[in-house]
């Protein structure tokens, strides 16, 4: 399938969704967003892609909402400032970052350069995230534009990082270094630029040999507990584990640990 705004690369169980519009700093408009979302329902259906890559073409990896020409208007319908943003919230900004969140296998991301207001809540979306060491993260809703943060930036922010620090972020709008980001652990690590690329792919090839199944488990629960109580999530954790006690992947996985070898699992 051809796309207009990103570029989707398979090889060896590895997916690599790379944003595609430079000249914009890959900023987010329904083109893209549309993109996106189609890569993400043909990749999870592919049983032979087992790990995503996603980043940014150029010196960006991505500058939020195109405030200039976001594609969402052209229907005919009259909508006031408000309305229209309400719009395109509805029915591109937010099923894509659902889309991300319900996605079953393993997300890389590989921040390039700026990541700023719905380009944070995108690359907080992976479930690893890597940047850059020259890469920053901003959040201009507030200060730059009298918004406030989406693309679940007001959910990622507290979560990962507390109250302190979210709300600084979000009230003052400074950069966070990609260094102090994974000093603070909102991102997994921060390496050197010519090494990101390579760095992320590393470990997409360690997640693309693992047990795809338990992964998408391990994601959902991770999700589910910070609305469960202990005695919930203790419960989900029991069905869960019944599941996954069932499949070949496990069988191996402690095949594997009896010969002393590395398991060889395929996600079933």
């Amino acid at each position: 399938m051809a796309f207009d705004s990103i570029l989707l690369q398979q090889e060896d169980g590895i997916a690599t969704v790379t944003l595609n519009r430079p000249q914009a700093l890959n900023s987010l408009n329904r083109q893209i967003i549309e993109d996106i979302r189609a890569a993400l329902r043909q990749t999870s259906a592919d049983n032979s892609v087992r790990a995503l890559i996603i980043t940014g073409a150029g010196r960006g990896f991505c500058a939020g909402a195109d405030l200039i020409d976001n594609g969402f208007g052209g229907d005919g319908v009259a909508r006031s400032r408000g309305q229209g943003i309400l719009h395109s919230m509805e029915i591109g900004y937010n099923p894509l970052v659902r889309d991300l969140s319900q996605y079953p296998k393993p997300i890389v991301t590989a921040v390039n350069g700026v990541a700023a207001g719905g380009g944070v809540g995108l690359a907080l979306s992976g479930d690893i995230v890597l940047a850059g060491k020259s890469a920053y993260f901003v959040q201009v809703f507030g200060p730059r534009l009298g918004l406030v943060p989406d693309m679940g930036c007001t959910w990622y922010l507290p979560m990962l990082l507390g109250r302190a620090r979210s709300r600084a972020l979000a009230l003052l709008g400074d950069r966070l270094p990609a260094e102090k980001a994974a000093e603070w652990g909102l991102i997994w690590q921060a390496v050197d630029d010519d090494g990101l690329q390579q760095e992320a792919r590393n470990l997409a090839q360690r997640l693309a040999a693992g047990p795809t199944q338990a992964f998408a488990r391990i994601k959902e629960l991770l999700d589910a507990a910070p609305r469960n109580t202990l005695d919930e999530q203790l419960e989900l954790e029991r069905r869960v584990q019944g599941v996954l006690g069932e499949q070949q992947d496990f069988i191996e996985g402690v095949t594997a640990f009896i010969q002393k070898r590395e398991p060889k699992f395929k996600g079933e």
